[in-house]
């Protein structure tokens, strides 16, 4: 055992290994990329945290440099899970639901615990969780978190950021804080503190006062964006301020989240689906708008291309047997309603269904849940590409996090055909139709040279393509190694350079998971690209996006 993990072991009450099976598994996440870590740290409290991060920070101030990788369940698919020094094992034993209120649905919980268990507590209560990721039944509510994750429900309700009131936060040198939106005279007394905390603050602000031109407006308009910092939401006209917009997102770069506070909504398992079928993209491209202006959103507009469906069909006939029939439809729009009014569900329905009929469109109304659940597998069947094997050459997630604004889906849509036809590339679609979001994968065979080299070729024409529609690299998942190379293109070098700053005063030794946010580029990541891609780690839930 190396001396790092000695010295955990006798100062924290977690589980520290260091042998190499274990630490072989904690080299990948569900990115293609692998990075094999010295020490994996099962942390038992907030304590373990807070000592091995002053560890770390008096370590760096002496010129040794041990990184602290946060990871949850490593569903991460851009390589943020991954690192070379201490990986910090969250839901062993931080996985506790601490304190929940029934009336007013707020929650506090800690970061390993599982999504999905969470929303099941919180349905006994009739609440949830809106913009749970695909993920939710493996991934935990700390990784949510750290990304800013996103779902099918997202069109309505929002990314994860907009669900935490506060967060309980390890800083870099192990210093403890509690994150929310604080008055100016507060903002003034934490500006006057000797502490890191009352440093940060004080950077912070500087920061802000030096940069308010550039800070004054996020130039990406799309309906949901992780990429970078969000340095838009911290600071008010009014002087208030709030650190927890800068963790949410930040993928454990600029602190490690210990607890979180959670406000929820009330659960209705009582929906209506309107599933329709359209034969031309352009249509769908309008529907999707219109639907957008409906007075009441819709709580999920799903889609799947007819492309993924014939893959679907040869693959497994029986699955799509009694929903579709061939020729399948050029997209498949799954559209649906969660309003607590029955009445009001009806309403909207019907408003649907008109725009429906103005575009010509067939379509299926469906309000048994039963039914419901059938007709969500032409959705899920997505699941069946990620575990498809052809020898070596296998769905590989380098390109499926873009989002444009959605009044440019048609657009979109038909760059990404022309992306894949032109690298002689099968393609399947499927996404968040409604946000403009879509989700892709290309298969490849990572253990041949011109695979990977093809691989990243594809990932510079596509995020180019996205920035170049007004989109945002990362939707719902993130930066990561993956995507955080493309930053400077998204932002252009101003606001780039303020992340720089960001980065750099809150983590001053590059402790806090280093190559995930800022300073990345494709030549530092392509060494770390795998020779064979598998998601096997996730084989007991067959993985969804």
């Amino acid at each position: 055992m190396n001396k790092v993990a000695l010295y955990l072991q006798e100062h924290v009450l977690g589980e520290v290994m260091a042998n190499p099976e274990i630490r072989r598994y904690f080299s990948t996440d569900a990115s293609v990329f692998s990075v094999m870590p010295s020490v994996v740290l099962y942390p038992r409290n907030e304590n373990d945290i807070r000592k091995t991060a002053r560890f770390c920070w008096q370590l760096a101030e002496r010129g040794r440099v041990i990184p602290i990788t946060s990871r949850g369940s490593g569903t991460d698919f851009g390589g943020a899970a991954i690192g070379s020094g201490i990986v910090m094992v969250f839901p062993a034993h931080l996985n506790r639901i601490l304190e929940l209120d029934s009336k007013s649905g707020a929650v506090s919980v800690e970061p390993g615990i599982n999504f999905g268990k969470l929303q099941e507590a919180l349905h006994t209560h009739g609440r949830y969780v809106p913009p749970y990721p695909a993920s939710l039944e493996y991934s935990t509510v700390g990784g949510a978190i750290a990304n800013n994750a996103a779902g099918e429900k997202s069109i309505k309700y929002g990314s994860m950021g907009q669900y935490v009131h506060s967060l309980k936060v390890v800083l870099a040198n192990g210093e403890v804080i509690r994150t929310g939106r604080i008055s100016k005279r507060e903002v003034n007394k934490k500006l006057g503190l000797a502490t890191f905390e009352g440093e940060i603050y004080r950077s912070l602000d500087k920061l802000f006062e030096e940069h308010r031109d550039i800070i004054q407006e996020n130039p990406i308009k799309v309906p949901r964006n992780t990429a970078g910092f969000n340095i838009w939401d911290v600071r008010k006209k009014d002087g208030s301020m709030d650190l927890t917009p800068l963790f949410i997102g930040s993928q454990g770069t600029l602190g490690i989240i210990t607890q979180a506070e959670l406000s929820t909504e009330p659960y209705n398992p009582q929906t209506t689906l309107v599933v329709a079928y359209c034969d031309d993209l352009k249509t769908a491209g309008e529907i999707v708008h219109d639907l957008n202006k409906l007075p009441d959103s819709p709580s999920a507009v799903e889609m799947v291309d007819e492309n993924l469906l014939n893959f679907v069909e040869s693959q497994n006939p029986n699955l799509l047997e009694d929903l579709l029939h061939k020729p399948f439809p050029k997209l498949v729009l799954l559209i649906e309603f969660d309003e607590l009014n029955d009445r009001q569900q009806k309403r909207m329905v019907k408003k649907t269904q008109k725009i429906l009929q103005k575009y010509e469109v067939s379509c299926d109304v469906e309000r048994d849940i039963k039914r419901q659940a059938e007709l969500w597998k032409i959705r899920h069947s997505a699941s069946l590409l990620f575990a498809h094997v052809e020898g070596n050459t296998k769905a590989i997630p380098v390109i499926e996090d873009g989002i444009v604004p959605v009044e440019r889906f048609e657009e979109y849509l038909k760059s990404v055909y022309e992306i894949f036809t032109r690298n002689h590339l099968n393609v399947a679609v499927w996404g968040h139709a409604g946000s403009g979001s879509l989700r892709l994968q290309p298969l490849l065979d990572l253990s041949q040279v011109g695979d990977r080299q093809r691989a990243f070729r594809v990932m510079d024409e596509y995020y180019k393509m996205v920035i170049s529609l007004g989109g945002s690299t990362s939707g719902e998942d993130n930066d990561g190694r993956l995507r955080a190379p493309y930053l400077p293109e998204l932002y252009g070098q101003d606001i780039y350079g303020v992340f720089e700053k960001v980065k750099a005063i809150f983590d001053p030794y590059g402790t806090l998971n280093p190559g995930v946010k800022v300073g990345v580029t494709s030549e530092s990541v392509r060494p770390l690209l795998r020779n064979e891609y598998s998601l096997s780690s996730l084989a007991n839930h067959l993985p969804r996006s």
